[in-house]
């Protein structure tokens, strides 16, 4: 008899690698289901997440023979940039799986690898039995990823299809002739020169959320990373500037709004900061986001300028839906202050 009826296993899985694999077959030997937390889903795409959930989800299907395939199941789990939030939510996508298959009160477990400090996540969970498990093989995915956007180098296909199972291997291969795989080189490229040039932080920048009439104030941006997706305006705080200022600044800029100081002063409901160690690729960035609420009965002109290509009042009702097109963190930012998702 299986030890536990389910084995929960958490990951990015960016991509599904020979060392993930052995991970989900030492839990498929000890269980009858495994339920598999697709972690940052439903987000834009970006060289560090390059796959949607569903890829993913196809990829490690395929890796399976029928009879395991039927016994794994897949939970999306967004990220939340809080652990209590992310750790209720991945509890509750497990607890809906094993409701849909009548376990009232089955026995979970969560499997995984104390690797490092970012394995903290694993300590969440004290409902769950822990079940550990050795580090199968020296695979990392951030190497693993970094070869592929190599692609173009013999040698680096070579060395990536001994790393991920053969299944993985045809579907990057695939993958590798869409748009998206040419979009996700293009920002590796971007973040690999930023880092080169600037380091990796801490910075600090300022975010600006400009709301009227039920509409927000956000900007298309022209330049990886992020090249195309919708973002808060905003940018860097410079050398001896406050933060105040460099909002207003930035505002300015990157959208052409035309209102005063005094009229952002007295807009001004609310100034919040957002440090997640991992809410940018570009590496530790601290912003400090200021909420200005303009008292308008139509929304004043704007037009994307600087780092923008396009500036667009966009109605509130109609944020949720855009997830997968919002930069980085801006969503969980708008979410903060209006209240969106």
């Amino acid at each position: 008899m299986p030890t536990y009826d389910a084995i929960v296993l958490i990951g990015r899985f960016q991509p599904f690698h020979n060392g993930h694999a052995a991970l989900l077959q030492a839990a498929l030997a000890q269980a009858g289901r495994v339920l598999i937390v697709l972690g940052s889903a439903f987000r834009s795409r970006n060289a560090r997440n390059p796959f949607t959930w569903e890829e993913r989800a196809a990829m490690i299907g395929a890796s399976l023979g029928e009879h395991d395939a039927r016994r794994v199941a897949f939970i999306p789990a967004r990220d939340y940039y809080d652990d209590r939030h992310w750790a209720a939510a991945v509890e509750e996508g497990v607890r809906g799986e094993m409701q849909a298959l009548g376990m009232a009160a089955p026995r979970v477990a969560l499997a995984g690898h104390r690797k490092d400090d970012s394995s903290y996540y694993l300590d969440l969970f004290p409902r769950w039995a822990f079940m550990a498990i050795e580090r199968q093989g020296a695979f990392d995915a951030t190497p693993i990823r970094q070869l592929y956007f190599a692609a173009e180098d013999a040698a680096a296909r070579t060395s990536l299809q001994t790393l991920v199972p053969p299944a993985v291997a045809r579907f990057l291969a695939d993958w590798s002739t869409q748009p998206a795989f040419t979009a996700m080189q293009v920002e590796q490229r971007s973040i690999e020169a930023y880092k080169e040039k600037w380091g990796s932080g801490p910075f600090v920048t300022l975010d600006a959320v400009v709301t009227v009439a039920a509409h927000v104030l956000l900007v298309r941006r022209g330049r990886a990373p992020g090249l195309g997706l919708w973002a808060l305006p905003g940018g860097f705080l410079e050398g001896r500037e406050r933060l105040w200022r460099g909002a207003i600044r930035e505002l300015r800029e990157e959208t052409g709004l035309q209102a005063s100081e005094a009229e952002l002063r007295h807009a001004l409901r609310g100034v919040a900061v957002f440090d997640h160690p991992d809410r940018s690729q570009r590496g530790r960035i601290i912003t400090h986001a200021h909420w200005f609420d303009l008292s308008l009965d139509t929304l004043p002109d704007v037009a994307g300028a600087d780092d923008a290509a396009e500036a667009r009042w966009i109605p509130l009702a109609g944020l949720a839906g855009m997830e997968a097109q919002l930069f980085e963190d801006h969503l969980h930012i708008l979410d903060h202050f209006l209240d969106v998702m």
